[in-house]
């Protein structure tokens, strides 16, 4: 499967103006699928031609794509936005990613910087897990409580997980359709994403990014801790970070008006 089609092997939409000659390209991150912009991609569709994919995994990405080895760190999924690049010639797009997707976008645009103009980076980590002198939110006994709580009982660990993601104060419905979508992944398939995200450390890549690059992070992150956002807006060259004084890893859901503010100002 991997010489597929990969706007089929990848659910790709293209909507928006299709003849601008500007593009915005959006990753979802971990856990979700291309719905998840619906409330921000249909702001940019009469400037720009709008590409939304889902990620081998998840959505209705083709099933029988999701080989485990490749999709054992985030390359693979960088290599599948860049095959999608390539199938839709694209050339100086603002590729806009969240979390996990944010990542797979930084690879992808390091490996061919010509594919992107500007990066938006929405609660995006270069590594979760803990270092000396590195606080990425997490320590290796809780990343392994993580992977033994999806195997004991995954649908147990996600009632757990998604409120923490959504936060605190936000609208009805969303935490809730958060933890379907959750559950719609197989458990064993759920372990390998959520490892080739836990494990990856990206830290030594940020002085790569050549993109001018707008990072997005809400106030109370539970999964990516400030200390994180100032991270990487110290280690990517001219970066501007933006905080949403809010809860929850998922402001693209939460606080839409507000990510769409920051990424006006910055497309």
């Amino acid at each position: 499967m991997a010489d597929a089609d990969p706007l089929i092997k990848n659910n790709v939409t293209v909507t928006g103006k299709l003849d601008a000659d500007r593009t915005m390209v959006f990753l979802h991150g971990f856990g979700t699928d291309q719905s998840v912009w619906g409330q921000i991609a249909p702001a940019f569709a009469a400037d720009f031609r709008l590409v939304l994919l889902d990620h081998v995994g998840a959505g209705r990405s083709v099933p029988e794509a999701f080989a485990q080895h490749r999709y054992l760190n985030l390359s693979g999924y960088a290599n599948d936005v860049l095959a999608i690049c390539a199938a839709l010639q694209l050339r100086d797009a603002v590729l806009v990613g969240h979390s996990m997707g944010a990542m797979v976008g930084v690879l992808a645009a390091i490996q061919q910087a010509t594919c992107f103009s500007k990066l938006v980076l929405i609660g995006a980590s270069p590594r979760y897990q803990n270092d000396e002198g590195y606080h990425g939110g997490f320590s290796k006994e809780d990343l392994a409580e993580v992977y033994s709580a999806i195997v004991r009982n995954f649908a147990l660990w996600v009632d757990g997980f998604a409120p923490r993601m959504v936060g605190a104060g936000h609208a009805p419905g969303i935490t809730e359709a958060l933890a379907a979508a959750l559950k719609s992944i197989p458990p064993k398939k759920a372990l390998t994403v959520a490892c080739s995200m836990f494990q990856s450390d990206h830290r030594a890549d940020l002085v790569k990014v050549t993109q001018p690059t707008l990072l997005i992070h809400c106030s109370d992150d539970a999964a990516v801790p400030m200390t994180v956002a100032h991270y990487l807006n110290q280690h990517i060259r001219g970066s501007v970070l933006k905080v949403i004084p809010s809860s929850g890893h998922l402001p693209h859901l939460t606080e839409p008006d507000a990510v769409l503010a920051a990424m006006r100002d910055f497309v």
